[in-house]
């Protein structure tokens, strides 16, 4: 007996939300720059505080006086580093978050949607093992598309009829609202926001609020 096609879905930033890579994109940030003479270096909670930014944002916040051409291939050239060591071992997953994720995909469509660019959704699913969990994503560095649009275009394909955002930023509640979605607040992450349908002090507590917001 196939199961039922899911028509509601829980879809997830990445970055502050379910998992904190910063400790391993440090180093391979700082280690592409060395190589390829870019006089900057990055810590952690430089890297943490980039996220839920695009690229070409990225870019503008760390080289704010260059021209956008080579500071964007800067940043792209160190995103593709930090996907090496990510692939490989992966970051820190938050307390619960897979067995959060094996509860949820049991009922609904779990899916990434992220502003980072080619290749580090993928190095998710890869180094920490998540890849079985979910049944699609997308991210800005393959469609252009903004955080909202790409929300849409992942709902639109897979049919479904209702869903949940959740991420920790203040641009992730706005693309929640652009996509027409309830926005759940991972106040555990690395942003404060306006306003949210529910807050999060732990992942663990999502599938209650899930259960809430759907309804039977």
């Amino acid at each position: 007996m196939t199961n039922p096609k899911k028509t509601r879905a829980v879809l997830f930033d990445l970055d502050g939300t379910l998992w904190d890579a910063a400790e391993t994109i440090a180093p391979a940030w700082n280690g592409w720059c060395r190589a390829h003479g870019v006089a900057r270096r990055f810590t952690p909670d430089d890297c943490r505080s980039y996220c839920g930014k695009t690229l070409p944002e990225i870019a503008a916040v760390v080289f704010p006086e260059a021209e956008p051409a080579w500071r964007e291939a800067v940043i792209e050239g160190c995103c593709a580093a930090e996907c090496v060591p990510l692939a490989e071992r992966g970051g820190r997953l938050y307390p619960g978050t897979e067995e959060v994720l094996r509860t949820l995909a049991q009922d609904y469509l779990l899916a990434v949607v992220s502003n980072c660019g080619l290749g580090y959704i993928e190095a998710f699913f890869t180094g920490n093992r998540t890849g079985g969990y979910f049944e699609d994503y997308e991210n800005a560095g393959r469609t252009g598309l903004s955080k909202g649009e790409n929300i849409r275009l992942v709902l639109e394909r897979n049919g479904i009829e209702q869903a949940v955002y959740v991420g920790d930023t203040e641009g992730d509640r706005a693309a929640a609202r652009q996509a027409g979605l309830p926005f759940l607040h991972a106040a555990y992450g690395f942003g404060a926001v306006s306003e949210a349908d529910a807050v999060l002090q732990s992942i663990t507590e999502l599938p209650e609020q899930v259960r809430e917001i759907f309804g039977p």
